[in-house]
Order: structure tokens, then C-alpha cells, then sequence
């Protein structure tokens, strides 16, 4: 594919020039082949890549997904497993890092290229929709605003999910009538979920708002969707890959 620079991070060299060479039929660039995460993340910053592809199991270990979650928060670049694991274990933790796709080995050179596309495609849009809810900045007096319009009756009283609903008098959450007992940065973050319902929240947004722009990073936020998920009855919280969080409308 014109222009589209592909990195590939494989230890197997047999694999690693399969790959290449099936790349290259379908007319992408391959920059470079890296055996190690070292290695991978030196021709990162030397060719810039488009995308990676990364082996789940470096050097038998969990250095692939370790290599991923640096690609993520250092490079943002899109990136796509190579695997041929079917660990429950190994795959909860690459899924953790929020891949663009996963090619299973030995892979089939039609899927290998519709899934590169997929990729790119998501990231593209991905982008588009950050750049767009980052234009957004959710101030408190806003955030209110949009709280009371999301009102379904005359109680200060939003519903969402199932069984769930936001008392905005109170500033208080509860699961079928019962108070759902948050810290003050749990309900905060609730708060401007419930507010913008169906849209992304941003990790920019939730950092300004929650922390108040400072003193937090996109860790600490994934960090408190942890904590705030551990307390709710049902996985509510849905991650937009690369963006932030939402909640269904």
C-alpha cells in the first residue's frame, strides 16, 4: 500500500520474512524487521512507522505486550498483535493495552491486509473524534447545564445503564435504589460520563476536570476507571481505543 510504512517487531526470522515479503506483494513499505523491543523501539524514533506489528512473546516472555503499552503511551501509533497464544492469561493482558488487531499465526496474507486496513481505518477516525471532543473543554457550570438537560422527569434524576441513575441533588450514584459509596474522584469522573452519555470522554477532558488540568496523566485515569469499575455491578464503562471512556446512551 503506497506510503504506508509498516514496522515488524518478530523474533522468528522465518516469520519475520514471510511477513515482509507478503507486505511488500500488497505494495506496503517495510522499514525494518526488529527481533527485541530494544531494537523496536530505536527504529521507532529512527523511521517514524505508520503501524506496527508486534509478537505477542518476544523472547518467550510478555516483552511484546510490555513493548505495546510504550508504543501506546510514548509513540501513539497504531499497533497489531502477532500471536499464536490462546491463553486466557496472556490475552486478558495484551487486551489491557488496547491493540488496533490481532493476526494469529501462521497468518493467511488477505486477512494480514484487511486487518492492517482496519486498523489504519480506526486509527484514522479515532483521531478525527479526539480532535473534535478535545475542542471541548467540560467546565463545571457546563457540566451542570448538561446534566440538567439530560433530566428525565422533574427530580433531579438521571438514568442510565441499567438500573443505575445519578441523583444531581445529592451528587450521589445509586444501583436499584442503594447508594454506591465513591471517593470524590470516582463520582467527579461518573459525573461527566453521565453528562456525556453516548459521547467519549477524553482523557484530556477527565484530567482537566477531575484533577483540575494538572497532577494527572492518562495512567491516572485508567487507574480511577479501574478503581470506579470495581465498585459499579455491571461494565458500563466502555473504552474508546485511544480516545477515553463512555457510557451507552
Amino acid at each position: 500500500m503506497e506510503n504506508v510504512n509498516i514496522l515488524i517487531v518478530e523474533d522468528d526470522e522465518i516469520t519475520a520474512t514471510n511477513l515482509s515479503l507478503s507486505l511488500q506483494r500488497h505494495g506496503y513499505n517495510v522499514v525494518a524487521i526488529c527481533e527485541s523491543a530494544v531494537e523496536a523501539k530505536n527504529e521507532i524514533k529512527a523511521c517514524s512507522p505508520d503501524i506496527i506489528l508486534v509478537d505477542i512473546s518476544l523472547q518467550d516472555g510478555d516483552d511484546g505486550i510490555k513493548l505495546a503499552k510504550e508504543i501506546r503511551t510514548e509513540y501513539n501509533i497504531p499497533f497489531i498483535y502477532l500471536t499464536s497464544y490462546s491463553n486466557d492469561e496472556i490475552i486478558s493482558q495484551a487486551k489491557q493495552t488496547e491493540p488496533y488487531g490481532y493476526i494469529v499465526k501462521p497468518f493467511d496474507p488477505n486477512s494480514l491486509h484487511a486487518t492492517i486496513q482496519m486498523a489504519l481505518f480506526k486509527y484514522k477516525i479515532e483521531g478525527e473524534r479526539k480532535n473534535d471532543i478535545n475542542s471541548l473543554r467540560v467546565d463545571k457550570l457546563n457540566l451542570e447545564k448538561l446534566l440538567y438537560s439530560k433530566k428525565s422527569s422533574d427530580k433531579p434524576i438521571i438514568p442510565f445503564g441499567e438500573n443505575y441513575y445519578l441523583d444531581i441533588g445529592l451528587s450521589e450514584t445509586f444501583y436499584k435504589g442503594k447508594k454506591i459509596k465513591l471517593t470524590k474522584k470516582e463520582n467527579a469522573f461518573l459525573r461527566l460520563l453521565v453528562a456525556q452519555m453516548g459521547v467519549a470522554v477524553s482523557f484530556e477532558q477527565a484530567i482537566n476536570y477531575v484533577w483540575d488540568g494538572s497532577g494527572a496523566t492518562e495512567n491516572s485515569v485508567r487507574t480511577l476507571v479501574w478503581r470506579l469499575r470495581s465498585k459499579l455491578k455491571d461494565d458500563i464503562i466502555k473504552n474508546a481505543s485511544g480516545i477515553g471512556y463512555f457510557i451507552d446512551d
